[in-house]
């Protein structure tokens, strides 16, 4: 049987009752909704006894911690008579699931990477820092980070692998109790260059921007397996991430306009499409046009009933997820092979709002001049399609903001292209309201 978690909009009828895992990505939950009033301070659950876990999901706590702590689990552990790797253990396992800002719980793979990070960062300050032992991690020092930062400039790792690893270990000072112990990146000797993110998309990283007939591919694609087929065409045409469309319910997913709890001046169509993506953000998606209409119906007629999802009923999501981008792979969907991968199909949708919006390709592929309160009211729809929350996210699917219509650069970019203290940079950092 799948495992794949059962999430399907509210409904009035009366409905069974929803198991824990049913409940953690259903919208009758109210955390599928989250309210910015209701999203209180990561610090609040630090005096918990047992942070970040959700019963019957995380692993038990050990018996010896029962009832206490986290100082006084850490205390079990003392400095210089505990290994290093052991203390790093302890620590993962304490507060891992834990976000860092919110209190909330993170994926899987957050987890994954944090801990892997965080047991790698204490053994290469030996083999790589030049320390003779690597400290406990309750007696970091900012020479540690420092010297850590040099080994990352001689790696010549990219400005997000960096930006990355300050975080992870920002959340490490969170859990010790040390706010602010991880300074700025220029503290450490970085450069704006060595740490600081390309936002905006820089070139054309769509299916169809690389040369790829879509439609070719995607009839190649269905011959070898119809439902990751179906899959695909979920994700360029109406815009879903590989996990959003693997997961999608294209029956019991589906709900008239009055259903949806949209104010009558967002609507855009008669149906709309539930789907939940990173950090728990549900949104409505509009099925507007032909095309999209005609996707669903595809994924319908390969689907076995209304509740069933795409994946395929006999593998769980860890294995759907494989099986498509064993797909991607083998489609040459890669970097390597074609310029681009299999998260280029949203690229080539969202690049598809901008321009239904502005009636001008979006800035990536070289279009322009856009009207500067047309192409905000452009980038908006994009961030919200996509499921970001703030503005300056539509960039990394259609580009920079390009030059005014009166000629000269738009003063809110400054001279480099980046938002700078205008309109524009400042709406880039506020929250956009998700469908």
């Amino acid at each position: 049987m799948s495992r794949i978690r059962r999430a399907e909009p509210s409904r009035r009828r009366r409905q069974a009752p929803l198991s824990l895992n049913d409940r953690r990505n259903d919208p009758r939950d109210g955390s599928a909704l989250p309210s910015s009033s209701t999203r209180p301070s990561r610090n609040s659950s630090m005096t918990s006894a047992s942070p970040g876990r959700v019963h019957g999901q995380d692993s038990p706590r050990r018996q010896n911690w029962a009832g206490k702590s986290p100082e006084q689990v850490l205390a079990m552990y003392p400095p210089g008579r505990t290994p290093v790797n052991r203390v790093v253990d302890v620590l993962i396992e304490l507060f891992n699931p834990l976000h860092t800002a919110l209190e909330k719980t993170v994926s899987h793979k957050t987890r994954y990477e944090r801990a892997h990070f965080l047991r790698r960062f204490f053994r290469e300050l030996h083999t790589d820092a030049g320390f003779k032992l690597a400290p406990d991690p309750r007696n970091l020092g900012q020479r540690h980070v420092q010297a850590m930062v040099k080994v990352w400039q001689r790696r010549k790792l990219s400005p997000g692998t960096i930006q990355t690893y300050l975080s992870f270990l920002r959340g490490l000072a969170m859990w010790l109790n040390k706010p602010g112990f991880i300074r700025r990146p220029e503290h450490y000797g970085l450069t704006p260059d060595e740490y600081e993110r390309h936002e905006n998309a820089q070139r054309d990283k769509s299916w169809s921007g690389n040369g790829i007939d879509v439609e070719a591919l995607l009839v190649q694609v269905s011959a070898y397996d119809a439902r990751i087929g179906a899959s695909m065409r979920l994700m360029v045409k109406v815009g879903l991430r590989r996990k959003e469309s693997v997961m999608c319910r294209p029956y019991a997913h589906v709900h008239p306009f009055e259903e949806t709890g949209l104010p009558d001046e967002q609507r855009e169509a008669d149906r709309y499409l539930w789907t939940k993506g990173k950090g728990g953000r549900a949104r409505w998606l509009p099925l507007a046009t032909k095309e999209q209409q005609s996707a669903i119906a595809h994924a319908r007629s390969v689907v076995s009933g209304h509740d069933a999802h795409m994946g395929a009923p006999d593998r769980d999501l860890k294995s759907n997820l494989r099986r498509l981008d064993y797909a991607l792979r083998k489609f040459g969907l890669t970097k390597r092979e074609s310029g681009t991968t299999g998260h280029g199909a949203r690229h080539d949708h969202l690049q598809g709002q901008y321009q239904d919006t502005t009636g001008t390709p979006a800035p990536v592929r070289g279009g322009g001049p856009v009207d500067q309160d047309i192409d905000r009211q452009a980038r908006l729809r994009v961030a919200r399609i996509a499921g970001h929350a703030r503005l300056r996210s539509a960039g990394a699917y259609i580009g920079a903001i390009r030059r005014s219509p009166a000629g000269g650069r738009d003063p809110a970019q400054g001279e480099t292209g980046k938002p700078g203290p205008g309109r524009l940079g400042d709406d880039g950092d506020t929250p956009v309201p998700v469908a």
